[in-house]
Order: C-alpha cells, then sequence, then structure tokens
C-alpha cells in the first residue's frame, strides 16, 4: 500500500483503545503499538507533510500495512501492546535485549572449599544466584573474602600446607593463614558456612547468629575462636556503617534513572533485597534521545520479566499513568510506585543517575569531565543534542542609571575567551535590567544576521540569561521570528544568598541541585558572566570618573573626555602629555590641546 492509501485507512479507524500493528512489504511486523484513539494516532505516521524523528521517519518508510486489534480500555491496550512487542520483537520497538550471561557465587567442592565469582554453573561447586549483574558478584564476594579473611591465593590444600611461610596478606590481617596448617578442617569448614550465610541472609540474622556461635565458644572456654568470630562480626558492623551498599530499611526496593545524552539513552538500576545492595543493572538504547519514551517502554518491560519489588523509587513518573497500574498488576502484593525527593532515597536516585551518565559517557566516548557535564545539561534542558556553544549575558548597573552587559561563552564545555564581548546600553533610559537585556539580544542577533565573523558570525546552541522568569520572558519576546527563534533560551535563578539554585525556562523552574555536576557547571557559567560584566561595570566607572576631571577643562565636554581616556588610558599620563601628543586623541584640536597642558601645567606651578 501506498502512504497515501495508508492514510486513507487510517482515518477510517474507530476513536477507541487498541493496539496498531504495522507490517512491512514482506509482511514483517515492524512495530507495535498502543493508543487511546486509534484514528488520531495511526493517521499521525501516514498524513502528507508530517515530520517525525528520525528513528520513526524510517519505520513509516518502511510500512506496508497495519492491523489494529480494539480493546475495552487503554490499560486494556497497554497489556497487550506489551505482550505482543515481548513476542515478536519488533525492529522499531524500544526493547529490552537479554543480558549477555548470568553471574554466579561459587563455593567449590573441595577439601578446603573457596568462595569466587562465576560467570557459568557447573558441576564444580554449590552455586548460590543467578545475579544478573557481574557489579554485585564481585562487590559481595570481595566484602565476604575481606570480613571472613579468606585465602584468595592460587594454594592448594592440604597440599601446600607448611610449605612456605605465610604471605603479606597474612601479616597485615587479611587472611586466616590458612597455608600454615594450624586451622583444622572443622573449624575452616565452619567459617565458610558463615560466609554463605552472609551471602545468603541479611546483616541482622548473620550478626545474631555469629554472635550465638561466639557465645558458644566462650563458655567452652575456646577464647581463640571466639575471637575470630567476634572480629568477623566487628567487620560486618564496620560495613553497614556511612556507605549505601547496605542499608537494613532497604528490604525489597529498586531505584531507577534515566541519562540521555548524544544520541543515546541509559536506564540504571540499583536493587536493594534484604537490606544490602545485591545488583547494579544498566541498559543501553542506541538511537533513543526520548527520556520519557525509554523510562516508559524500559518500565514495561523489565517488569514484564522481573517481578516488581515492594518499592520503586524513579527519577520522574513516566507521562503515561497506565503504565503505573500495569506494574502494580504484576504481583498480588502492594506495589509503592514513588518519586525519590528527600533523605537516604534522594542519595541513591542520584547514584542511579551518575551510574547512568558515567555509563552514557563511555557509551558516547565522551570521557572528558566538561564533555560530560554539557551532556547532562543538553539532557536535563529536554535538548535534541548537547549544547556544543553556550553564551550567557549579565546586566550591571552602578545606580547612576547607566548599565553595561557582559557576554561569556563556553565551547564544549570549557570557557572560550576569545569570544567574550562587552555592551555598553544605549537605548534604555534609566535602570531597566528587562528592557536592558532585550537590547544586548537584540544587537547580538543583528550582528548575526549582518555575517560578521568571529564569534558573532557563530549561532549559540543555548543562551543563559543571569537572571529569573522575568529575563527569560523579555528576551523570549523579541526573538520570535528571528534567526535565534530555535536557540534554546533558559534562566539561571539564584537564591537569597545569591548562589545558583536552578534554571528557569518556558514551562517553570527545574531543579538541578540533585544533579552535582549540572550544578557545578551552571554556578561556573553564572559566576564567571558576573564577574565579567562586574569587571567591565566598573572599569566603566572608573573612566568616567577620571572623565568628570577634564570636563572641568574649557572646551572639554563628556565625549572628548572619553576620547582622551580611551587613547590614553590613565589621568596621569594625560597630565605628562605635551600638546601634539594630546591631538593624537580623536577630536582633540589644538586649540583643545592647549587648553588642556594649560590646565594641567598651572596647576603644578601653583602648588
Amino acid at each position: 500500500m501506498t502512504k497515501q492509501e495508508l492514510f486513507r485507512k487510517a482515518k477510517t479507524l474507530p476513536k477507541l483503545p487498541g493496539v496498531y500493528i504495522i507490517r512491512n512489504d514482506k509482511d514483517e511486523i515492524i512495530y507495535i503499538g498502543k493508543a487511546k484513539r486509534l484514528v488520531t494516532r495511526v493517521s499521525q505516521y501516514f498524513k502528507p507533510g508530517a515530520v517525525h524523528e528520525t528513528k520513526v521517519a524510517k519505520m513509516v518508510e518502511n510500512a506496508f500495512s497495519f492491523d489494529v486489534i480494539v480493546t475495552n480500555s487503554e490499560f486494556e491496550a497497554l497489556t497487550l501492546e506489551c505482550s505482543l512487542i515481548k513476542q515478536h520483537s519488533p525492529k522499531y520497538n524500544i526493547l529490552l535485549k537479554d543480558d549477555k550471561g548470568y553471574n554466579f557465587i561459587k563455593v567449590s567442592k573441595e577439601e578446603y572449599p573457596r568462595i569466587t565469582a562465576e560467570f557459568q554453573q557447573d558441576d564444580s561447586g554449590k552455586f548460590i544466584g543467578p545475579y544478573m549483574s557481574s557489579f554485585a558478584v564481585r562487590e559481595m564476594v570481595n566484602t565476604t573474602q575481606q570480613i571472613f579473611r579468606l585465602p584468595t591465593c592460587s594454594k592448594q590444600f592440604p597440599r601446600d600446607f607448611r610449605k612456605e611461610r605465610p604471605c603479606l596478606n597474612y601479616h597485615i590481617n587479611k587472611c586466616m593463614g590458612l597455608c600454615s596448617g594450624r586451622i583444622s578442617k572443622a573449624d575452616y569448614n565452619e567459617i565458610i558456612d558463615n560466609a554463605v550465610k552472609f551471602i545468603s541472609q541479611d546483616t541482622e540474622k548473620i550478626i545474631a547468629a555469629l554472635t550465638e556461635s561466639m557465645e558458644h565458644h566462650s563458655e567452652n572456654l575456646d577464647f581463640e575462636k571466639a575471637a575470630v568470630i567476634r572480629d568477623q562480626i566487628i567487620a560486618i558492623q564496620k560495613l553497614a556503617q556511612g556507605q549505601n551498599v547496605v542499608n537494613k530499611s532497604l528490604q525489597n526496593h529498586d531505584f531507577i534513572a534515566v541519562a540521555c545524552g548524544g544520541s543515546n539513552s541509559v536506564v540504571s538500576v540499583l536493587r536493594y533485597r534484604r537490606g544490602r545492595l545485591v545488583d547494579k543493572k544498566e541498559h543501553v538504547f542506541f538511537g533513543e534521545t526520548d527520556a520519557n519514551e525509554v523510562r516508559s517502554s524500559f518500565l514495561l518491560q523489565f517488569y514484564t520479566r522481573e517481578t516488581p519489588p515492594k518499592n520503586i523509587y524513579l527519577d520522574e513518573f513516566p507521562e503515561d499513568e497506565a503504565i503505573l497500574e500495569y506494574i502494580r498488576k504484576q504481583t498480588e502484593t502492594k506495589v509503592n510506585l514513588t518519586i525519590a525527593q528527600k533523605g537516604e532515597n534522594t542519595k541513591i536516585i542520584k547514584m542511579a543517575y551518575t551510574n547512568a551518565v558515567e555509563r552514557l559517557a563511555r557509551e558516547s566516548g565522551r570521557l572528558n569531565k566538561s564533555e560530560r557535564f554539557v551532556d547532562e545539561l543538553g539532557a536535563l534542558l529536554g535538548m535534541d543534542n548537547p549544547p556544543k556553544v553556550i553564551e550567557s549575558y549579565d546586566i550591571s548597573n552602578w545606580g547612576d542609571g547607566t548599565s553595561v552587559a557582559g557576554m561569556v561563552v563556553f565551547t564544549d564545555g570549557k570557557p572560550y575567551k576569545a569570544g567574550y564581548r562587552r555592551f555598553k546600553i544605549n537605548t534604555v533610559a534609566g535602570t531597566d535590567d528587562y528592557a536592558s537585556m532585550q537590547e544586548v539580544i537584540s544587537r547580538r542577533i543583528n550582528r548575526y544576521d549582518m555575517g560578521e565573523k568571529g564569534q558573532f558570525g557563530t549561532k549559540p546552541d543555548l543562551i543563559l540569561l543571569d537572571g529569573g522568569k522575568g529575563h527569560l520572558s523579555s528576551v523570549l519576546e523579541i526573538v520570535q521570528g528571528t534567526s535565534f527563534e530555535d536557540v534554546a533560551i533558559f534562566g539561571m535563578v539564584k537564591d537569597s544568598k545569591h548562589r545558583t539554585r536552578a534554571i528557569v525556562g518556558k514551562d517553570g523552574e527545574i531543579a538541578i541541585a540533585m544533579h552535582k555536576g549540572v550544578f557545578k557547571f551552571v554556578t561556573e557559567i553564572q559566576d564567571e558572566v558576573h564577574r565579567f560584566s562586574i569587571e567591565y561595570m566598573r572599569k566603566n566607572q572608573k573612566t568616567k570618573s577620571y572623565a568628570v576631571t577634564l570636563t572641568k577643562i574649557s572646551g572639554i565636554g563628556e565625549k572628548k573626555a572619553e576620547s582622551l581616556m580611551r587613547a590614553f588610558k590613565t589621568l596621569t599620563k594625560i597630565k605628562t602629555l605635551s600638546v601634539p601628543e594630546l591631538m593624537e586623541a580623536d577630536g582633540i584640536s589644538e586649540r583643545d590641546a592647549k587648553n588642556i597642558y594649560d590646565y594641567f601645567n598651572s596647576q603644578r606651578e601653583n602648588i
């Protein structure tokens, strides 16, 4: 079918909820979607002249036919869509692919067992798992080995007993020194049993079990064994202090955050079970930049294959509320879906976001810290691409009715001082920051339209104004219909202590405090543009104060005084010049020069 035929067919669909299935000319399913109103959603794809994102445009280009299934509700449509996507894995849907492999903790079948991290199971030992993340497995094995002082060397026991002196790990108290042959097989196996309990149980239960064992050994006057267990208890208790890996209040929790940048997105999941972080999961979505679409697709598919925990904390809710209802119906127990906003939960969701950003940076090759901040800022502001060129503006005035402005430039996240520019406000009477900002941006656009070279000949990707909603509204008003209409423009809001607090856009404020990298980057930009504009204001005021002295001379007005200061920089210099030298300044006649010379020389004679 042609696109016109598909559009005509789509216009005949009902205004009812349902699922649509799009196929190519080989009758292969290439996309499955749901709609609240089938006619509205499907016809949007094939409407003549419609502009789509790259991925959607490719799907529409390959579309040859479509079918629909009408449902009783939008929720039924959502459930059916998820089931069909899982069944057919269409090319143009965002798909949650299977992991490369699961990870296990192995307790080997040896006379003196070892505990190790493994990628697959075999017959060589008892396996605990599977875990979805090698991170969780490695962390748990390393922690267990440290707490219980298990051997990590390549020696074989009992073959290598007493063949060599114990290694450095024994002497720094990181190994029990099994190779010395002083630890019985029964005692070692008891330690291994306790280590397995530590891996399999929550912290409180294993501490209670170890405490009971320690007391038992003490009552039997076996103080050496009791001391070993005491040290294990202390190590576990220390582990639980001052970190986010072990937290007894997090018994059944998932923390999920999304980061977008460049042309990719990453979803990071931190999974807590029985009071500890047991898994870190990262999913990379190549070619996907819509955070809400990625979040929605991930939640649907992830919790179709995984049983939802009791508590799910998100960085943001998906726009489609039916997704939350769908997740809740995947288990008989109650599921709490919440946005992390305060306390320890905020710290953990921030940790999940940081992991997502780091993975995104590795995938995109943007490992430079400044570039990562630019990626984060672009994603936070909802931009399609990270802003390579950022311009920032600030208005400064001295309270005497005159104002100036500073413009600073950041390229790839770093200050580009060759692009810095200064403006004197010419058309605004009195102190009016909004009108002054309008003048500056208008002049900036005009210089670009005139085809100037250098910074004025470069269109920025992002403009940040030092100011709030009023500054933003005034500038958005004058850029409409200009060559800068497509430039992203935001304001930088400060708190009562003049510190960066948030970014303000057309739709309201965007909190940046929890995004540490973005917060530091925006603060740097705001501090730099403020410094630059204030520095220019002070220099301008200094020049004006000197010019006041010159205007006391006969025939020297304000313009001639400013011309003299531009030419010779300081009043001290002017006082030392001859008449011919003074005439080198623009607009200074021989008569003016003689008046200046006589004025300062007569002052010296009167001293």
